[in-house]
């Protein structure tokens, strides 16, 4: 098979987190301190993928460019793919034909995660060579998604979002296309929202006799467009993080898998692991517990976080009662007044200052 290119897709408009996205990409809020798309990057690059194109939309382009750059800090070239409007996956496919060259690709969805990447899917489309290779994972509610309906590894249907599901295995965001899929992008008509759905065009490919298979994923999937998804991705990847301790701890007390990077600073201070500490952060007087990712600069005193992500320069401060499940954006101030101790549980966007009554 010739050289395989990969696309990722980094257009979409974030509604479900904002109002975190209304100034940032929804594909560069960290997880685990890391922008999801990187990991993207990360999965094509360790299956041996070293020409990448992003697609990325006219409002977050510039921003996303300014985060990844040429691909050399991957290892990687990168082509930046502009699709002026988001009209769906096969249209991101067309916009992107002229860097695909009419050649074989695995187009990977930047907000997405994969705990064991895409190798092994990479390797079962060289091997096989079929027009389309789909990744499938069983999830309990499969309404919510694209469902296939299989005939051993081979998929004769692909229903959208259905109200009798063929099947529990849906749909994950990547996807592996031989020279096909062009065609078969051009041939669909936009669906009831008005986009050129990729689902249309697989099931163009099996209405026409190609071959299309499956492969199911091992290891967990997320999808991080939501709040409560990118939590859960965050504790996820966390659980794989290995203790290292080389920032600053002044009387206080580090257990369990716990990373905390250099330039930081803890006095006074209890991180119970799994949790990653960036450059730069100051925690003080303070409780972190386990599945919460502080970024650079970020300041926690007097407080109590848990399960939260908190973006660089985000400040908490004074809270009686515990934050959890919360997600805080850049800069963002949260600091206490007056009142009854609650539970907080938020999603705040950059450069909001909050304080809680």
């Amino acid at each position: 098979m010739e050289s395989l290119k990969g696309l990722i897709l980094s257009g979409g408009e974030g509604t479900r987190l904002r109002p975190i996205t209304h100034t940032s990409a929804k594909q560069l809020v960290p997880v685990a301190n890391k922008p999801v798309l990187f990991y993207g990057i990360e999965a094509l690059v360790e299956a041996g993928v070293r020409d990448i194109g992003v697609v990325i939309a006219p409002e977050t382009g510039g921003e996303i460019a300014d985060a990844v750059g040429d691909g050399s800090a991957f290892g990687v070239t990168i082509t930046y793919i502009r699709q002026e409007a988001p009209l769906g996956l096969a249209h991101a496919v067309l916009a992107a034909d002229e860097f695909l060259e009419d050649g074989p690709f695995v187009m990977y969805l930047g907000d997405n995660l994969l705990r064991d990447g895409i190798t092994d899917l990479v390797n079962a489309f060289r091997a096989s060579q079929p027009d389309a290779l789909i990744l499938l994972t069983r999830v309990p509610d499969p309404g919510n998604y694209g469902v296939a309906e299989l005939d051993g590894d081979r998929v004769v249907r692909l229903v959208e979002k259905p109200t009798e599901p063929p099947s529990d295995l849906a749909l994950v965001g990547v996807y592996m296309f031989g020279p096909q899929i062009f065609e078969a992008a051009k041939a669909i008509q936009p669906s009831g929202r008005g986009e050129l759905e990729i689902t249309d065009a697989i099931q163009w490919l099996i209405d026409g006799g190609k071959r299309v298979e499956s492969h199911k994923v091992s290891g967990w999937w997320k999808d991080t467009g939501q709040l409560d998804d990118m939590l859960e991705a965050n504790r996820l990847v966390l659980e794989d993080i290995d203790r290292r301790v080389d920032g600053d701890l002044v009387d206080s007390r580090v257990e369990g898998r716990v990373v905390i990077e250099a330039g930081a600073r803890l006095e006074r201070a209890l991180v119970r692991g799994p949790a990653i500490i960036g450059a730069g952060a100051r925690i003080t007087d303070a409780y972190v517990g386990p599945y919460t990712s502080i970024d650079a600069g970020v300041t926690v005193t007097r407080a109590e976080v848990e399960h939260s992500i908190l973006l660089a320069g985000a400040s908490v401060s004074d809270l009686e009662s515990r934050m959890e499940a919360s997600l805080l954006g850049r800069n963002v101030k949260l600091s206490r007044g007056d009142g009854l101790p609650k539970t907080l549980r938020m999603i705040v966007g950059d450069n909001a200052e909050i304080k809680i009554p």
